[in-house]
């Protein structure tokens, strides 16, 4: 199988060993993984901002570069970019062309954890962590994709993990996007809800399939001096 990664701004820019760590599981898996970089964004944050003009031609970019990829499927780590991408970027599409087009590769997109379970088939990457974890579940992956057992699934066959599922995992953790800048107080209040859940759960690392919940997390964290690190899920499951 092959397969076409998109990295996402966010793994690009910040979390480069996220993009590694992806690459490492697939082809461990036998999986042989391609990678155009004239990629670059999702166009989620200038369509969260009202800014449509732009969100079109950045998704526009990314169906051309796509479309020339010869994957059987583009492979994500991050369930908010793939929602843009399978979800939203169609209000952005304009033509019986593009739409078209959209829609084909819209339906070779998967969110990592997704890709693994659902098309691959596999729970068990190898991977070994003796380390007590929890899982928060990003906002759009979860409502917009319907994708949460996969991740867990994947999680407790890693060998040596302590799973503990904490209160409200499926509660926001405040991030959104342009939310964190717009509304930074509630965004702060719901982060450190989040984080109490975290404590409670007795997990000392928290793990997630998105960046940006990732970044947050760990700001807050680092400002409560909070004995609690955070992880990307491929960062786990390329632990062999």
């Amino acid at each position: 199988m092959r397969v076409a990664l998109f990295t996402t701004c966010l793994v690009d820019q910040f979390l480069p060993e996220v993009g590694k760590a992806t690459v490492r599981i697939l082809e461990k898996l036998g999986v042989e993984v391609l990678y155009d970089s004239r990629q670059t964004c999702c166009g989620q944050p200038a369509y969260n901002s009202g800014h449509v003009r732009e969100a079109r031609k950045v998704v526009r970019h990314f169906l051309r570069v796509f479309a020339d990829a010869g994957a059987d499927a583009i492979v994500v780590p991050s369930g908010s970019c793939a929602t843009m991408l399978k979800v939203f970027s169609s209000h952005l599409l304009e033509t019986d062309e593009e739409e078209a087009l959209g829609s084909e590769i819209g339906a070779r997109i998967f969110e990592l954890s997704d890709f693994l379970v659902s098309s691959l088939g596999v729970e068990a990457t190898g991977a070994s962590f003796s380390e007590s974890v929890t899982f928060h579940d990003s906002c759009h992956q979860l409502r917009e994709l319907g994708v949460r057992d996969q991740p867990r699934r994947l999680l407790r066959a890693v060998q040596g993990i302590d799973f503990r599922e904490m209160d409200d995992a499926e509660r926001c953790c405040g991030f959104g996007g342009t939310f964190a800048i717009k509304f930074a107080d509630v965004s702060s209040a719901m982060g450190h809800d989040k984080i109490s859940r975290i404590r409670e759960s007795g997990a000392r690392v928290v793990v997630s399939n998105d960046g940006g919940c990732l970044m947050h997390l760990r700001g807050l964290i680092d400002r409560q001096k909070a004995p609690l690190r955070t992880m990307h899920l491929a960062e786990v499951l390329a632990r062999f």
